[in-house]
Order: structure tokens, then sequence, then C-alpha cells
């Protein structure tokens, strides 16, 4: 259609809606240079940001007051088969016990996990590192190096066999051959975190981050081997020790952080177990026939025994979502908070913060690659296959 969109193209362009509805402006002002500020107006500028945060945090105020007095009364009701439900108030009695019989006397492990990477036209190389640290010391530190060489089909052509790589290495990022490899990645470190935990670490309690039965476990990441070797590590934690609390440190779950401002520091809310989420993510990824029984069957006989809550520990600090075991959601919810209040600024458990620097002390970036710089110079290549952006980082 000369001078205009066509019909079936406009139908897809669906967008000015939606960043209409999020900015309350439209994208054509946006984009409309005249009306960009020039320079760095700084007086207008900090205006701006004062305004709109002040009415923010106005806004979050009034929605706080709302959850507290109207929706939290409603927990315990919400679902007649999940009685414990509700809010619940740690006291400091309960804090210093958690302190003075689990978490100084060594019988709490945390996990944490790293990956680092170098990508060039030669060679990809990534590290997966994971550390398993108490109170009393480190309990072991694992890592994994993978090097993926690009394999072109041999040929007694040298002209066609360098055809290959090229053709090779342009297509690269086309498909989903890539997107997986990363994906991997992804899920090897998070099965790791939680394989060190079970095989690796005997302590009576652990501690990782995020959600236990995360969606790269639970879809093996489209690897199979992946998901079912994930699916017996997280049914050995569920089903066998039962003992864990993890912690999320990443905005997920907003409507529930929402829930989470409305509670006063010291308390903690128990809300549902984990079984919609496994459904949701069930039934949002592309299985085989196999994989996907095999999904379905740990999401129905082992989420609803995993239960995700909120708690909160400082007036002045976010809240968190925590995720744990049915029969010990209270001990477990003590643990975290306990953790956590030994830093009240940033109310994160502070074990597992010591574990992740202990994982980038091991495993770290810096150390990663003086390797590959090292291996590059003993190789005549120097510094010819890193990008300028690359070495800038």
């Amino acid at each position: 259609m000369p001078g205009g969109v066509p019909p079936e193209v406009e139908a897809e362009l669906f967008g000015d809606d939606e960043y209409r509805e999020a900015f309350n402006e439209e994208l054509s002002t946006t984009l409309d240079l005249d009306r960009w500020s020039t320079g760095l107006d700084l007086d207008s500028v900090m205006a701006r940001f004062r305004r709109e945060i002040a009415n923010a945090v106005k806004k979050e105020g009034r929605l706080r007051a709302i959850v507290r007095n109207e929706l939290f009364p409603r927990l315990q009701t919400r679902h007649a088969s999940f009685p414990e439900a509700g809010i619940y108030r740690v006291t400091p009695e309960e804090v210093s016990l958690m302190h003075e019989r689990l978490l100084f006397r060594g019988r709490v492990d945390a996990v944490s996990g790293s990956h680092t990477s170098h990508d060039s036209l030669p060679i990809g190389i990534s590290q997966i590192g994971v550390a398993v640290v108490g109170y009393g010391g480190t309990s072991g530190a694992f890592s994994q190096r993978l090097f993926r060489k690009e394999m072109a089909s041999q040929s007694a052509n040298p002209i066609q066999e360098a055809l290959d790589y090229i053709n090779m290495r342009q297509n690269r990022f086309k498909g989903r051959k890539d997107t997986l490899s990363r994906m991997a990645c992804r899920g090897i470190r998070t099965y790791a975190e939680r394989a060190a935990l079970m095989n690796k670490s005997s302590a009576e309690w652990r501690m990782g981050v995020g959600n236990p039965c995360a969606h790269e476990l639970l879809s093996g990441s489209g690897y199979m081997s992946l998901l079912e070797r994930s699916l017996v590590v997280l049914r050995r934690l569920v089903h066998e020790h039962k003992k864990f609390v993890f912690v999320s440190d990443a905005l997920h779950d907003r409507g529930f952080l929402t829930m989470g401002f409305a509670l006063d520091a010291g308390e903690y809310a128990v809300l549902e177990t984990l079984q919609s989420d496994g459904e949701d993510v069930v039934e949002g990824w592309e299985y085989g026939d196999r994989s996907k029984r095999l999904a379905w069957d740990f999401v129905k006989q082992s989420s609803p025994h995993v239960i995700k809550g909120l708690f909160r520990v400082s007036d002045h600090s976010p809240p968190r979502l925590f995720y744990a075991h049915r029969e010990h959601i209270h001990t477990a919810a003590c643990i975290a908070m306990a953790d956590s209040i030994l830093r009240p600024e940033r109310a994160f458990p502070m074990l597992l913060d010591v574990a992740e620097m202990s994982c980038r002390s091991a495993f770290g970036e810096d150390g990663f690659l003086g390797l590959v710089h090292d291996a590059y110079a003993q190789a005549d290549a120097n510094l010819q296959y890193f990008s300028e952006r690359g070495m800038r980082r």
C-alpha cells in the first residue's frame, strides 16, 4: 500500500498502546528530538526525578495500607486446603536461637554459582563454578569448563572448507542453536548449585538463591539429560532432605513483592505452594511426550510440598521471597530472617553473600580472563581475537 503500512503489517504493530499505558506518553512524542533536553539540564532533571519518585512512593504508601488492612486478613481463608497461609512474626528470642543453635554452629550451608565466558572467532570458553560455604568455613568449591569449537565438515577442497566455516559463523545466531547453548550454561549452573547442596554438603540445613524448582530445571533448558538429572536432585531435596530455604534476590513475582512491602519488620507471610508456578512452566514450554510427562509428574507429586513466602526484616529494606518445605516452613523463615538481619540495610541472608564472594574469589572473571589471555599469548595470538568493546568492559 503506497504511502502507508499494509493492513496485515499494521495489525501486528501493537506496541504503541502498551507504551502509552506504561509511560503515559505517546511514543511519537518520545521520538521527537525537539522535545528532548539540550545537554544535561540538571535542575530540570532533578525536579522531574523528585516529582516522579515522590508520586510513586506516595502511591505505594496508599497501596500498603489497603494490602495490610484488607488483603492480609483474607490470606488464611484463601485456600481451605492450605491452612498454613497467613502472617506470622519472628521474635528477637527466636532470631537469637537461630544464630546460636544453627547458623553460627555451622549447621547451615549456603551455595552460590558463577558463570563467566569468553567468545571469539576460533573458540568459545565457558567456566561454571559453585561454592558451598557455612559460617564454619568452605565445604567445597567445584568448577567445570566447556570449550565450544566450531566444527565444519572436513573437505578435500580447501576453498570449500573455508566457505563452510564462513557460512557457519555467519549463521551462528540464527535459529535456536546458540540460544540453547547459552540456556544450557544457565541450566547447568542452576543444577550444579542444587546438586552441590545435596551431594557436597553435610549440614543439617541447606540454603540457596532463587526458586529451588527453577524454570531452567523444570524445562531442562531444552536438554533431556539436564531435565532428568535435575528432577532426580529436586526430588531428593523435596522428599528426602526437606530442610532447605531458598531466597530470591530478583524482582520476580512483583505482585507478591507488592504485598511484601505491607509487612512490618519481623513479619513473614506464607502464601502458596509452587504447584501453580510449576504448571505454568510445563504448559508454556515445548516438550516432547516423554519429557513433558516427566515434568508433569514432578509438578503434581513434588510442587505441592514446596511453599512460597515473603519476609521483611527492616522497615528500611525490601521484602524478600523465600521458598521452603511445607513441613519446615516456619523454621526456614526464621533461619532466613535471622541471617538477613545481620545486614538489615540489605535484608538478604549474609551466608548467601559469603558464598557468592567465595565463588567469585575462586572462579571470578578476572582470574578466568587472565588464563584466557595467557593461553592466547602462548599461541602467539596475543589480542587479535579480542574485540575492542569486550576489552573495555
